[in-house]
Order: C-alpha cells, then structure tokens, then sequence
C-alpha cells in the first residue's frame, strides 16, 4: 500500500474511533448495550473506539444501524461543512475483493432518511453477500458496465449494462460478477431514520 493509501486508512480508523465514541457517550450506552443493539462484539467495539482495527462494511452497517445513522456519519471528519464536494478517487474504500474489486462510499446523507452513494466494482468471479439491514431499507443499483447477478432471498436477478434494479434490502442479499469482464455499478442505499436494535428488531427515533 502506498504512503497515500495507507494515510486514508489511518484517516478513516480515527474518524470511526471517534465518531463511534461520541455516539456512543451521547446515547449513555456502555460496551454492552452497544454491543447487544448492533450485534458487534464488545471486543470489537474497544478495538475500533481505540483506532486499533479497521473494521469490514458489515461491522460498520451495524454499528451505524444500532445509532440510527449511515456509515458515511461514522466517517465524517471533525469539522464539517455545509457544502462538501469530494473526488471518487479519494472516497474510501469499505470493501475489498480478492480479485481486485472495491466498493466505494462516495457520499452520504443523514436527513430526513439515511442515504448513501457507492460506486462498486466486482472483477471476474467476485462476489459480496449482505446481511439483511434495517426494516424499511431499499437499494438501487444501476450496472455502469459488465453484467451482474443480484441475489435477493435466494432469488438470483441478471442484470445488465444500462439496467437499473430496485428492491426491498431488508433481508439477505448479494451481488456478483460470474461474467468474463469487469463489472461497474453504482448503488444508492436509503433506510429510514431511527435506532435500530437487533435484539428486538425494532426502531426507535434518533435522540435529538
């Protein structure tokens, strides 16, 4: 990893840290509480509020689902602004396939809904399972190039450059290139706002 590469690593391990201690420290919530509402371990949790791991996009989706934020809040820096434009080279990356794919957080909204853009890129014979988000939450996918397979409880939709699909992500679902070339898509996620707790299954309104 380049000098480049691994200072925005650094960048976003102590935006989490922090953001996730705020959060946390606002709500009142111990380790535990934490722990229980997002299904994140209570090891894993010390870990990422000390900087010391760079946690997966699924530790993350659950640690911003269980304080009813998006993941781009986690990674926001300290000063923020009202006008924010950004490069897609330098967005970070949340996931990587072992083939070279990455996915990209390229920006994200937190009122009224919780919204965020990514750009994905599956090479050749890649693929990346979700677990099932929040009640309420939808995806739009739109393939920029390639051809996907977009699996949504365990029914498998083709869907082609220049084809946009929509659908209900609140279960399980995935997505894949089984094609010869690359695939490019760009994705929108949009959940509705509110604390989600696994332990329950339930949504309460954000504290103000």
């Amino acid at each position: 990893m380049t000098d480049t590469g691994a200072g925005r690593v650094t960048a976003v391990t102590s935006a989490v840290a922090r953001q996730v201690r705020e959060l946390r420290a606002a709500r009142g919530w111990s380790f535990d509480e934490l722990a229980g509402r997002s299904g994140v371990s209570k090891g894993m949790l010390v870990q990422i509020e000390g900087a010391r791991t760079n946690p997966s996009i699924g530790t993350l989706c659950r640690v911003a689902d269980a304080f009813g934020v998006n993941i781009a809040r986690l990674l926001e820096p300290a000063e923020k602004s009202s006008v924010r434009i950004s490069r897609a080279d330098q967005a970070p990356v949340l996931w990587r396939g072992d083939r070279g794919g990455t996915a990209h957080l390229l920006s994200g909204l937190g009122e009224p809904d919780l919204v965020e853009l990514w750009d994905w890129r599956l090479a050749p014979g890649e693929a990346h399972n979700s677990p099932d988000h929040p009640r309420g939450t939808r995806e739009v996918l739109h393939v920029l190039a390639g051809a996907v397979i977009v699996v949504v409880n365990g029914v498998a939709h083709d869907v082609w450059a220049g084809e946009t699909i929509e659908f209900h992500a609140d279960r399980e679902h995935g997505y894949r290139n089984d094609g010869d070339e690359p695939a490019r898509l760009v994705m929108v996620v949009a959940t509705p706002s509110g604390e989600w707790d696994r332990r329950t299954r339930s949504r309460r309104p954000r504290p103000e």
